[in-house]
């Protein structure tokens, strides 16, 4: 699984990890951000915040650099130009210790070569704090993650046997016990049923309402409607809009980026915005 660190940081090099952040400070930043993979533009000219105590979600069509965006947060991918900043700081300047004190990466992808066991799997996340002051947390911290993803119940069972949805939920618990203050995850409802779904993105909900960054990767419009507290819609590598879902799903917009029509109307009991495709009866 990308993302999983299986050696624990030796006690000379332990990082401090970060103070508190207060409500509405910027975890990390692009600026200006350009991105080349393949020797082919994948951002260009890239400018997002992503702030404590808000849920953030990347949205738009396939190809339009989504993950790469997320890629770049989490100093995962290179920038060809502009700058990342994660806490304050240019990302090439924490060290991969400090770095994953500070946020906590969740990939498309969660796959192993070796046949651990689900809780084995989910204690790695408690890798960055090995021979710190909060080593001590590490029992509460895996526990408290595997009975908010629901993965409890088969801890004893090898990852690799588990289903690609159980997989899934097996990698957030994951993030979750890091406990770092910046989460970016992509698209991490891809593999999951409908209660699944909600499961994962109340609990993203509930960090970003305690305090966390939480950036997540969204195909689902309706879902970003629902949860997020901003969304920011790629197109062709470019952010095309930036705000609060009732100001930025328009279907006007909408429509354009996705060359497809769509609809956005209120839900007739709550009044929460619904964003579906414009089908011919």
């Amino acid at each position: 699984m990308r993302g999983l660190k299986l050696s624990r940081f030796a006690p000379s090099s332990r990082p401090v990890p970060p103070p508190p952040a207060a409500p509405g400070e910027v975890l990390a930043e692009a600026e200006g951000v350009g991105v080349h993979l393949g020797g082919r533009p994948v951002l260009d000219g890239v400018d997002v915040r992503v702030r404590a105590g808000e849920l953030l979600a990347l949205v738009g069509p396939n190809g339009a650099g989504k993950s790469t965006l997320l890629g770049a947060l989490a100093a995962d991918v290179p920038v060809a130009g502009g700058v990342v900043r994660v806490h304050g700081r240019p990302a090439p300047r924490w060290s991969a210790a400090e770095l994953a004190l500070r946020r906590a990466v969740l990939p498309q992808a969660a796959s192993l070569s070796f046949p651990f066991a689900v809780e084995e799997v989910v204690r790695m996340g408690r890798a960055p704090w090995a021979g710190g002051d909060r080593e001590g947390d590490d029992e509460a911290a895996v526990a408290e993650a595997m009975a908010r993803t629901g993965v409890t119940g088969f801890a004893g069972r090898p990852f690799s046997a588990l289903s690609g949805g159980e997989r899934a939920r097996v990698a957030l618990a994951r993030v979750l016990a890091q406990r770092a203050p910046l989460l970016l995850l992509d698209e991490p409802t891809a593999a999951l049923d409908l209660r699944h779904q909600e499961l994962v993105l109340r609990l993203c909900r509930e960090r970003a309402r305690a305090g966390d960054a939480v950036v997540v990767v969204l195909h689902d419009l309706a879902l970003a409607a629902a949860y997020a507290d901003r969304v920011a819609v790629l197109r062709a590598g470019r952010i095309a809009a930036d705000g609060p879902p009732a100001e930025v799903f328009a279907e006007e917009l909408l429509s354009e980026v996705y060359e497809q029509p769509v609809e956005v109307f209120p839900h007739p009991r709550t009044g929460a915005l619904l964003v579906v495709p414009r089908r011919t009866p």
